[in-house]
């Protein structure tokens, strides 16, 4: 017995040793086994790798982890990972079991169902598609995922078995993202940020991410871009009569929430996405985006800064209807929504617009110094390829012209500008440097070299007029033009260097005369100061001698007047006294007779008379008579015999003129009858 009971013993451990330790499967953590039965009656079609009703070969259950038994002879198990994919990395999954694609199409069909590839069972019974699967796997993943029926793809490993026999000899040496057309960068969180430019102290850029997909059905209308829904919703804002800024929003706005920035694939192809380069943009974040079916180009956004506006010209959109009106000859101007130029600006603000569906002309509102000299200006590019004016006068000298024009664009009229030149650098460089330099050069060819220094003032004046016409045909307001510098030719420099040289040297002579002429008046001053007292008295004893002599005058005129009046007034009195007695001595002839009015005239004469009929003082001797009379007389006044009048209290005598006067009018007037008689 005990031999016996010894021998099934050790063919129990043989067996166990041989058949039951060999089954046992011990699976990791982090593993999934993938079992293959090694033969069985119903074999596997050709088109699908993986048994599901007990064919031989690879087995649709997976053994997970843990200790799992597996009748070795019957099924062999190999130890695969689980796929696990890193933070800021995606998983793409590529189903190797299902349906065939459709034609055309490029990713399988998404269902909920399928949920993250982990059963393969819901997978198959729901029509699952071979190929590309449109959602991807996000960072942080760890999934037991058949390794047959899927590949995952990720940075750094690629999970699966291939069944394609390319893919298989690929995968003998190492099957990574490249044999699949991917590069490694592809497999990354889709990460929009700012950018930051080189240099140290610029500011970051604001980016955004234009999205090209990869899979859909065409576009159609000859557009460009795909944007979910056309535009529609335009046609109906158009209808209600919205215009302007609301049109504008509408256009701009996104349409990203209906497919999660294009990372649910599936609703983007639901909502009618098509393949092709997409309307609407990404904005800043990050997205799991699937590489096979869409891929991002990172580009600036449109900043539009204070005092600019953004021109839109728009490549997608609505039929061009043009709306600037029949006088308007220099393109179309349409309503936001349509191709062709908006006639409503951006103003400043940023915008995320996909530029390759729009073009933004950036045109300055404020005002702009545009310098035609070597240095540009710093606020602006518009200027750098100016240069300084070269012209020609009448004698043949080449100037050199520094020149500076403000330019101005109203923002309402920018779209037209635009339509007009195109671009403001088309303004500066065609249209403003032509009628500049044409007009300095015309200028200058009619005018001698002097004369243009000389009338630099109205050559500016004249050159701002001209050209504020020219540019008002673009509707370009002109606030100024200034002649900043003028470089001469190096004769004229020398003739005109030696003119100022001879004029400053007449100038100085002038300067050294003007000198003298002061020095003069300053000792003629310092003189006159010495000799001021003296000359102080002399000026006031000239002026008393002058009041002296005025005074001399004026008594002599008093005089003068006072003896012409006095005679011409006893004239008048002896005239009609005369004339009175005539009278009286005519009534007297006519009365007494001549003779006797002539003895009583001469009595009465004789009685008026104060002189005495006899000599008070008596003068003896031979002379006659009448000598001794005077003789007496003159003795008696130098005695002093005769009392004077005054003293007598008798009125004083007149002078010896009015004596003599009064005399001849006594002795003429009683002879007057007698000689009237004769």
């Amino acid at each position: 017995m005990v031999p016996t009971i010894a021998i099934w013993i050790f063919c129990g451990l043989v067996v166990f040793i041989v058949f039951v330790i060999p089954s046992i499967r011990r699976i990791g953590p982090n593993q999934v086994g993938l079992v293959t039965k090694r033969f069985a009656v119903k074999k596997l079609t050709e088109d699908n790798p993986i048994a599901f009703k007990g064919e031989a070969g690879y087995q649709a259950m997976l053994l997970m982890p843990g200790w799992r038994w597996a009748f070795w002879i019957i099924y062999a198990v190999e130890k695969r990972p689980w796929v696990q994919v890193p933070a800021g990395e995606i998983g793409v999954v590529i189903a190797q079991v299902g349906k065939p694609l459709p034609i055309g199409a490029k990713s399988a069909r998404y269902k909920p169902e399928f949920g993250n590839f982990t059963d393969l069972s819901v997978f198959v019974d729901n029509d699952g598609e071979k190929g590309v699967q449109r959602p991807v796997l996000p960072p942080g993943s760890l999934l037991p995922i058949h390794p047959i029926a899927f590949l995952v793809i990720t940075r750094r490993i690629v999970y699966g078995v291939p069944v394609d026999p390319e893919l298989q000899k690929l995968a003998q040496k190492s099957l990574t993202c490249e044999s699949f057309g991917l590069r490694p960068e592809h497999l990354n969180v889709t990460v929009i940020t700012s950018l930051q430019p080189e240099g140290e102290g610029k500011r970051t850029r604001d980016v955004i991410g234009v999205v090209t997909t990869l899979d859909g059905q065409p576009l159609t209308n000859n557009d460009i871009a795909g944007r979910l829904g056309g535009f529609g919703d335009i046609v109906q804002l158009e209808q209600e009569g919205a215009t302007g800024q609301k049109l504008v929003e509408a256009v701009l706005a996104s349409k990203n929430d209906q497919h999660n920035n294009y990372q649910d694939f599936q609703a983007f192809l639901d909502h009618g996405g098509k393949i092709g380069l997409q309307y609407d943009v990404l904005l800043y974040g990050a997205f799991n985006l699937n590489p096979f079916l869409v891929r991002v180009e990172i580009v600036p956004m449109l900043v539009v800064e204070q005092g600019e506006v953004a021109v839109i010209k728009a490549y997608v959109g609505l039929p061009t209807v043009d709306v600037s009106g029949e006088s308007f000859k220099h393109g179309s101007i349409v309503t936001p929504g349509h191709r062709g130029i908006w006639q409503e600006p951006l103003r400043t603000g940023k915008y995320p617009i996909n530029p390759h569906c729009y073009q933004a002309e950036i045109v300055p509102t404020a005002i702009l110094t545009l310098n035609w000299a070597e240095a540009s200006s710093a606020a602006h590019n518009l200027d750098q390829r100016l240069q300084s004016i070269e012209a020609r006068s009448n004698e043949g000298f080449t100037f050199k012209i520094d020149l500076q024009v403000q330019i101005h664009v109203p923002d309402v009229k920018a779209p037209f500008v635009i339509s007009k030149v195109k671009t403001m650098l088309n303004l500066v460089n065609e249209v403003l440097q032509a009628a500049v330099g044409n007009y300095f050069r015309q200028k200058l060819q009619g005018m001698p070299a002097i004369q243009f220094i000389e009338k630099r003032q109205e050559v500016q004046e004249a050159a701002f007029t001209y050209i504020k016409s020219q540019l008002s045909i673009y509707d370009v307001e002109i606030p100024g033009v200034f002649i900043q510098d003028v470089i001469f030719p190096a004769q004229l420099v020398e003739v005109l260097t030696n003119r100022a040289i001879a004029k400053q040297q007449i100038e100085t002579y002038q300067m050294q005369k003007s000198a003298q002429d002061e020095r003069i008046q300053t000792e003629n001053a310092q003189g006159t100061a010495d000799m001021q007292a003296e000359l102080a008295k002399s000026k006031v004893g000239v002026d008393i001698k002058t009041n002296q002599a005025l005074a001399r005058k004026a008594e002599a005129d008093g005089e003068a007047t006072f003896i012409r009046e006095t005679g011409t007034a006893k004239g008048a009195e002896v005239r009609a006294v005369g004339m009175a007695r005539a009278e009286a001595y005519d009534a007297q002839v006519r009365a007494l007779g001549q003779l006797p009015t002539a003895v009583v005239n001469a009595i009465i004469a004789l009685s008026d008379s104060k002189n005495p009929i006899v000599p008070q003082v008596m003068a003896a001797g031979d002379a006659s008579g009448m000598l001794n009379a005077l003789a007496g007389t003159v003795t008696r006044r130098f005695l002093g015999s005769e009392p004077s009048p005054e003293a007598a209290g008798k009125p004083a005598p007149p002078s010896e003129s009015q004596s003599a006067a009064h005399e001849a009018e006594k002795m003429t007037v009683p002879v007057a009858p007698a000689l009237a008689k004769r």
